[in-house]
């Protein structure tokens, strides 16, 4: 049986060479952390402890006690634009220093880690591309993500194991900046959430819905094991920068949750963006914390804020 209504025929898109699409954000411009030493110390207590300064030290309280209690989870949801402002290298920091139990981010986060550990580039002139007829159809980000995708479905892998392990095991020769990768070398689970036809790889030919759809489905479980996990354990959570895709998928995570039984009595939620929007506030804040615990919401800039917040976790 077919459908009765007619299907574009991808076979006929032209991709090209990443090399000839440009990108607005190269390797050169990530961030480089530097722990905050005995200046920062004092430069932090010399501010008012007021409004978005209380709550900073407030979260930075948590998952310090998360961090240095047992089981806890302190739980990461990035959206692609934390990924596009250079700061990888400071979730791989606080990777290594326990204050990442558990990672989820969207299906572009996922290309923008693989673009730049692969080619040391991403994020192209969307406009630009467009005007051109070329925006989103470079051959060689989708051929890895496909090759990445097809191993991952052979071995019962998830999308983010998937592509972390080709990116780790792979020449990648900026591997050591996967967010991915990193996570995949050190166990920690990071999944990756997609929805079909937002992601620029959805376009070109070679895309295999039902193998993305099969990869994205069981990270959903295993996302939602580690929610299970905050919830009965207590720890951190925090959405950095994703609106609708990540608050959507940890309200339905919790839900499973709490039908198993896990209390979220101990649970500190955190939404941290350039704007505080309805998804994230009721879906990360409000909802979740209705059973105890506190939320927290920062508004500022990520490539501020990140590096902000994790001076004063090391500090």
């Amino acid at each position: 049986m077919a459908s009765d209504f007619e299907e574009i025929d991808l076979s006929r898109v032209k991709t090209i060479s990443i090399r000839e699409r440009g990108s607005k954000v190269t390797v050169r411009d990530f961030g480089d952390p530097v722990k905050g030493g005995k200046a920062f110390a004092r430069w932090a207590e010399s501010l008012p402890d007021q409004l978005a300064v209380k709550s900073l030290r407030e979260l930075g309280l948590a998952m310090r006690q998360a961090a240095s209690g047992r089981n806890r989870e302190i739980v990461w949801m990035i959206g692609a634009h934390v990924i596009k402002c250079g700061l990888s290298r400071y979730l791989i920091e606080l990777m290594k220093k326990g204050y990442v139990t558990a990672l989820a981010m969207n299906g572009a986060g996922a290309i923008h880690d693989f673009e730049i550990a692969s080619f040391g580039e991403t994020s192209e002139d969307v406009a630009r591309n467009l005007d051109r007829g070329i925006f989103g159809f470079a051959r060689e980000t989708a051929d890895g993500c496909f090759a990445a995708v097809s191993a991952g479905r052979a071995r019962g892998w998830g999308l983010g194991e998937a592509i972390g392990r080709y990116l780790r095991e792979g020449a990648a020769p900026n591997r050591d900046l996967s967010i991915l990768a990193e996570a995949n070398r050190r166990g920690i689970p990071a999944t990756v959430h997609v929805a079909i036809g937002t992601d620029i790889v959805h376009q070109h030919p070679g895309f295999d819905g039902g193998a993305w759809g099969e990869l994205s489905a069981r990270d959903f479980r295993i996302f939602a094991g580690r929610v299970e996990r905050l919830g009965r354990s207590g720890g951190v959570v925090l959405n950095v920068g994703s609106a609708v895709i990540l608050p959507e998928v940890f309200l339905k995570a919790f839900s499973i949750a709490r039908n198993l039984g896990a209390p979220f009595d101990r649970l500190t939620a955190c939404t941290m963006d350039m704007t505080q929007q309805y998804r994230p506030r009721e879906n990360v804040l409000e909802r979740p914390t209705a059973f105890g615990g506190a939320s927290i919401a920062i508004t500022g800039h990520h490539e501020l804020m990140i590096p902000l917040l994790y001076s004063f976790l090391l500090s």
